[in-house]
This record gives C-alpha cells, structure tokens and sequence, in this order.
C-alpha cells in the first residue's frame, strides 16, 4: 500500500499536464462550447420588452414561421464584452439584412434602456430576462452568446463569446447563410 501512495503524486501531476497540454492546443476552440440546443426549436419564451425603450419584447413566436433566419443576441449593459461586440453586431445585422432580436439578460431596465441609448439600438425586438429564466432555458453560460435561428425557429448555431474577430463574424455569417438554405461559399 505505501508503494502505491509514493506513485500517488506522479499520477497527480500527469493528470494535471495532461489537461494543460490540452488546454494549450491551437486547434481547439474556447468558443466551440456544445449545446444540446443546436437543430432543435427554440425554448419556449415570452419576454416583455425593456422600459423605457421603444422596441417591442421578443417571444418564441417571433421566431418560429418567419421568412428569414435571424440572430438572437443575449446581452447585458454590465457585460465589457458585450460593448465591445455591439458595433460589430450593429454593422453585421445593417450589412447582411438580417433580423436581430436581443435577449438583455438580468439586467436592471433602466441601465439597459441607458446603455441602448448610449450605443444605439440594432435590435428588431429585445425581450427583457431579468430573471435569467430564459437564459436558463436557452442554455446561456454567460454574455455575450449568440444564436442563429432559421426561419422555422431550429437553433442551427451558437457562438459563446463576444463577436470581434473576423472569424467569429465570418462564422456567423456562414451560419446564417446555411440558416438560410445556401451553402457558404456558393
């Protein structure tokens, strides 16, 4: 027994490398978080808008049976990554025409209505989870997260993360194009 106890501490350090190691490797994607979500319908919801802002609340029937994909955005006005994605999300939903809907995730109205105010408002609809219930439901793990929805309400992708780089753009902007019926690239 005490020989296996000396070996105890070899075997720690070799299980930690291990994961450093992994955690190390280029090829693999922080981002790249599964969900369970993705190619099925969007959760149950129905949010009230955000007051003092005048778009209207975001419910699951906002996105099911629509002509287009869209792009859901769950956002907070405390979230330092979440500034930094807006201009990009501004620019993205202006340049491809697509529908942007906002989930502002447990967030106080009033700093939501400021920081949307102070930024500008990209938003088609935004639906207010104070709560974080909806969060919950679509499987957020944190903000910023953004989700593709084709126009039958199936979540066909999901970035964890701000939108910054140009590949987390490029990606998004393939997921939308396959949302919408076309393969990338043709």
């Amino acid at each position: 027994m005490r020989r296996v106890l000396v070996f105890l501490p070899l075997l720690i350090v070799a299980v930690l490398g291990g994961f450093f190691v992994w955690g190390l490797n280029g090829d693999r994607d922080p981002n790249a978080i599964p969900s369970a979500l993705v190619s099925r319908l969007a959760p149950a919801f129905d949010l009230a808008p955000i007051d003092g802002i005048d778009t209207p609340g975001l419910s699951q029937a906002d996105l099911i049976g629509q002509s287009d994909a869209s792009v859901v955005n769950v956002f907070a006005s405390w979230c330092v990554p979440c500034r930094a994605e807006h201009p990009v999300l501004t620019r993205f939903a202006r340049e491809e025409g697509v529908a942007l809907m906002g989930i502002n995730y447990k967030d106080r109205a009033e700093d939501a209505a400021g920081w949307l105010r102070e930024l500008g408002n990209p938003y088609d609809r935004i639906g207010h989870d104070f709560t974080g219930r909806t969060g919950i439901d679509w499987g957020v793990t944190g903000v910023p997260e953004t989700f593709v929805i084709d126009a039958q309400g199936r979540i066909t992708f999901r970035f964890a993360g701000p939108l910054v780089t140009e590949q987390a753009v490029g990606n998004l902007r393939d997921a939308l194009i396959t949302a919408r019926g076309v393969e990338p690239g043709s």
